[in-house]
């Protein structure tokens, strides 16, 4: 429990109408949202709807939105235990926080953003069941009009796919395995596989697992805490999978800000795992390749700046605002 939190536990009754916990289920639910009513809202009921074979227990954190989400939720869901945190505490430190208070064997994090599809939170426990070996299970994931969302589950970084990232080679070649080695190449997410990295919008872990990891590292304040999470897990021998059969949908991003703001979090964490992750001389390499990638983006993008397309002169300023941002990024958290 973080400290100036101990007003906001499971069995306290919040102004804004928290539940008291009910009676002991398999499975605790945790939804962290941020300004999401109205996807939160589908997200609990596809939940609902969706799930009927696992006995489960939702709670919901909700981290101060000024949307309405916790009247939002309160009023259409009773049966949830929601938290109205005061502050805005973060993806990895609500997590933390809640999965802290569970005494349920198995958790799962589910995205605000997200929509259960044919059942995907039963056949993930069915999945998880047949392969304890893996310790941390997630599914296929798929956006509002069907099609592939590749972002349930990523390859580790590596020195070559840092190198292919920096360089272009990823994006040039999104389906090859050799030169996008995080997305997988060209991987559908449509076979059973074990995987480096499963994405926080629907992990299933267990609780066991989940404390002697310690949970989320809180370094972590946005994004790349599922990465470390998954690869400290596989340091002791676990080998998290994906399930093609437990589907759902998820928008991704949300309750993300700017473009530009997104892509420097998400540059903060990769720098982060680097540090964390990485042996050696291959930290300052890593480091180094990435300033110098993103430095090439800023140089080829700079006469956008010109352009009188509005769009490609947004393109330039992002791409400015990220590399002006580069001593903040290339130190991580």
């Amino acid at each position: 429990m973080p400290d100036g939190q101990k007003d906001l536990t499971l069995s306290d009754r919040a102004a804004e109408g928290d539940a008291m916990p009910r009676a002991q289920p398999e499975l605790t639910v945790i939804v962290v949202s941020y300004n999401t009513a109205a996807l939160t809202l589908a997200a609990l009921r596809t939940l609902y709807e969706q799930t009927t074979r696992t006995d489960f227990r939702c709670v919901v954190w909700d981290n101060n939105s000024p949307d309405g989400s916790v009247q939002a939720v309160a009023a259409a869901f009773p049966q949830v235990d929601l938290v109205a945190s005061k502050d805005n505490l973060g993806f990895a430190r609500a997590n933390n926080v809640v999965a802290g208070q569970a005494t349920t064997p198995w958790l799962l994090l589910l995205n605000p953003d997200t929509e259960v599809r044919d059942g995907a939170v039963d056949r993930l426990m069915d999945f998880a069941r047949a392969h304890p070996e893996a310790g941390i299970w997630g599914g296929r994931t798929v956006f509002p009009d069907g099609t592939l969302n590749i972002a349930s589950c990523w390859g580790r970084m590596t020195p070559w796919s840092v190198t292919c990232r920096s360089l272009g080679l990823s994006a040039a070649f999104p389906k090859s395995e050799l030169f996008n080695p995080e997305a997988y190449g060209a991987w559908a997410r449509d076979t059973v596989r074990e995987v480096d990295i499963v994405v926080g919008c629907f992990l299933r872990i267990r609780r066991d697992l989940w404390n002697e990891l310690g949970g989320f590292d809180l370094k972590y304040y946005m994004y790349g805490e599922e990465a470390d999470l998954c690869l400290r897990a596989a340091a002791r021998g676990w080998r998290p999978m994906i399930d093609p059969e437990s589907q759902i949908m998820h928008i991704v991003g949300a309750s993300a800000g700017r473009a530009s703001n997104k892509v420097i979090q998400v540059l903060k964490a990769r720098s982060t795992l680097i540090r964390d992750h990485w042996a050696g001389s291959w930290v300052s390499y890593g480091i180094a390749v990435m300033w110098l990638g993103f430095g090439l983006r800023w140089l080829v993008t700079r006469p956008l700046a010109l352009a009188p397309n509005p769009g490609l002169k947004a393109r330039a300023r992002n791409w400015s605002d990220i590399w002006r941002a580069r001593r903040d990024w290339l130190a991580g958290y």
